[in-house]
């Protein structure tokens, strides 16, 4: 039998796996588009018998038992009170729902018990347009994902995923439970880099958007001297590089001194006339307000300090730790505004 020619193959391979996922759209579209019209029912019958107390519990259960009937396994109680609150969530916000119809209900089950809904919004958008598994969507909800972008912001940004404002890119805290490094011991800042590098694409997840890896412990040389910078990055929505310099300890102003010579000296030497100006990021186990607030951080556009947390926080420490930044800004706007 003759062999077939890969290119051949290949063709008819890809012919059929696009089919094959326009199906599982379709499929997907149409079983969530179900589920909220079945919640908006539930809830129109409710309505009818809402003098008693119980009825919406009993109307659910016996719904649960004919529909399992008939269908089979999938229309449990659990999943009819879901339905029910995809209805409630989402009743009548058409550029919403239409972003529902284009996620699995996996993630929308996920979304759906997020009380912001500026923060719901945020992570529609972000799950379709970034392509983030459940796996991911999880994550970021749990590590607060959104609340670290706008913690970093210097401003009640509402719309994060439509702004091209760097300020808006960097989050503060880091989290990078993923490394699986110990919190409460000396830890080298070359093997916070090794294992950053190990687990490069699930640091390229945390940092955000539009973020490529360039290069580790890249070389940039005067006449007489070699530099090297722990991490770079480009950033195609940003337009720009952007470099890490990674600290194991509490942040200094030699270290804000540093990074601010890298970023002047990366704009000289290695950014085209197409490159808008290089950000830099000092990532750090700990930093005062202080050294922050009266060093170059305080007004500059390129230069940024974040911590990095090795454990994911509990949501207390979290609040606590986006309160103080928020605050911190807040503080730098008064300042400049007088």
């Amino acid at each position: 039998m003759k062999e077939i020619d890969n290119s051949f193959y290949n063709d008819i391979r890809a012919i059929l796996q696009q089919a094959r996922n326009k199906a599982y759209s379709a499929v997907n579209y149409a079983m969530v588009e179900a589920y909220w019209s079945i919640g908006r029912r539930i809830i129109d019958e409710e309505q009818k018998g809402k003098e008693r107390a119980d009825y919406g519990a009993n109307l659910i259960k016996n719904l649960s038992i004919a529909l399992n009937t008939e269908f089979g396994k999938g229309f449990s109680v659990a999943n009819l009170w879901n339905f029910r609150q995809f209805y409630l969530v989402f009743p009548s916000n058409e550029k919403l729902y239409t972003l529902c119809r284009e996620l699995s209900w996996s993630h929308i089950r996920l979304i759906m018990r997020i009380d912001n809904l500026k923060a719901r919004e945020y992570y529609l958008k972000e799950s379709k347009s970034q392509g983030w598994s459940v796996r991911q969507l999880q994550r970021n909800i749990n590590s607060h994902y959104y609340e670290r972008l706008l913690s970093s912001s210097d401003k009640e940004n509402e719309s994060l995923v439509e702004n091209e404002n760097a300020r808006d890119f960097i989050k503060d805290p880091y989290v990078l439970e993923f490394l699986n490094l110990p919190e409460n011991e000396e830890l080298k800042e070359s093997t916070l880099e090794k294992n950053i590098i190990n687990n490069l694409q699930a640091f390229l997840l945390e940092v955000g958007k539009g973020f490529s890896f360039v290069a580790r412990q890249f070389r940039i040389s005067t006449e007489t001297s070699h530099f090297y910078i722990d991490l770079v990055f480009y950033n195609y929505i940003l337009k720009c590089f952007v470099i890490i310099d990674l600290k194991t300890g509490k942040l200094t102003h030699q270290n804000i001194g540093q990074m601010d010579m890298y970023v002047r000296m990366f704009d000289d030497l290695k950014r085209s006339e197409d490159d808008n100006p290089t950000i830099g990021i000092i990532l750090c186990s700990d930093k005062e307000d202080t050294v922050v607030r009266y060093s170059v951080l305080k007004d500059s556009e390129q230069l940024f300090a974040s911590k990095y947390r090795l454990v994911l926080p509990t949501e207390e420490e979290l609040k606590t730790e986006l309160k103080r930044e928020i605050q911190l800004i807040e503080e730098q706007q008064a300042v400049n505004e007088k």
